[in-house]
Parts: C-alpha cells; structure tokens; sequence
C-alpha cells in the first residue's frame, strides 16, 4: 500500500513542525509526523557523515543541497509505520520541488494527497523565531537574526512559485497560521479528515 503523503510549508516561525507534530499526536495510529529540519539537525547532533555535510549549509541558514534532503526524505516516508504521513520543512526551493514532482511520477510507493500552507507574515515570523533567543538560555544558532534574514530570503523568493505549482495541481491548501495554536491544529485536523482517513 501506498504512503500518503501531505507536506507542510510555510515561513521560518510559521510554526509547521509543532502543528505537525500536534495532528499527529491526536491520531498516533493513523500518521506520522516528520521535520525535514530536524531530521537534518539530527544528523548534525550524531555527527554522521551527511551530518557533516550539512553542518556546512545549515550553520549559515543555506539549504542543503537537494539530492542529500530527498534521499533521506525518501527513505523517512517509505519507512513510516502509518500509512499517513505529514513530511513539514519540504520543498524548500523551486528545484527540490520538481525532482520530487518527477521521482513521484515513477514511484507507486508515494501518493502525494495535499500541500497545506501555514502562512503568516514576515514580522509575525521575526518575533516568533528571534522572541525564541530571549526565552531559551542556549539560543539555537538559526535563531540569529543573520541566519533568519537569510532563510527568510530564500523562502520569499521561492514560495511564490510553489504556491503557483501545487495550485495548479489542486493540492495547495492555505491555513492562516497567526492564529492560536488550539485553531490552527484543528483546521489542520478538520482538512485531513477530508482527504486521507485517520
């Protein structure tokens, strides 16, 4: 049987990953939730080969490099122990985008069902990621503004345009994510219920 597979997208701050991580919680037997960036971070912490590599690119808010986040993507989702799976940080630029819209096109193991948009504004964004620096004693480094601004930068100058391609499939669903969090999980929930069972 096929995974199914919804993506979640949005800004750094957007808070994708808690509300990933959140619907899943509410349905543990039926999805699973996965964070390509913490993924990435994790392999960072136990200093695996590919965590090397990607300490080089995520140190400095760049991304890392497509081929190494879809092969390791690809193997999370095929792995899953639910049918249903939410896969949040991922697509992160127009090209990760269309080598994942092709490699599916060839793979019967991956049924991508919607791409679910947690949008907020840039400012909303700022005060979420960099309001984390004072909060927490040992600031994560990607909660510095340099590394912000930079991330924020490459998700401006792309999410147009994967707005524009998932649109165009009709799997794009925006969810206003300024919202209290309670909301905006169970607008995530109410969606799912409508297009995977769970």
């Amino acid at each position: 049987m096929s995974k199914k597979l919804i993506l979640i997208i949005g800004a750094p701050g957007s808070g994708k990953t808690t509300d990933g991580s959140l619907v899943a919680k509410n349905h543990a037997d039926t999805i699973t939730s996965y964070s390509m960036g913490e993924m990435l971070k994790e392999e960072i912490d136990n200093e695996t080969t590919l965590g090397k590599i990607n300490s080089q690119f995520v140190s400095r808010g760049e991304l890392v490099p497509t081929a190494i986040v879809i092969d390791k993507m690809i193997g999370v989702i095929k792995n899953a122990p639910t049918d249903v799976v939410l896969l949040d940080g991922f697509p992160r630029k127009a090209k990760q985008m269309r080598v994942f819209a092709d490699i599916l096109t060839n793979d019967d193991n991956i049924e991508l069902i919607s791409v679910i948009e947690i949008r907020v504004s840039e400012s909303i964004a700022r005060q979420r990621v960099l309001g984390r620096k004072d909060a927490i004693e040992n600031a994560r480094e990607d909660d510095e503004e340099e590394v912000f601004n930079n991330r924020m930068r490459i998700y401006t100058e792309t999410i147009e345009e994967i707005e524009s391609f998932y649109q165009d499939k009709g799997l794009l669903k925006v969810i206003d994510g300024e919202r209290d969090l309670p909301v905006v999980v169970e607008e995530i929930d109410t969606f799912l219920g409508s297009v995977v069972t769970i």
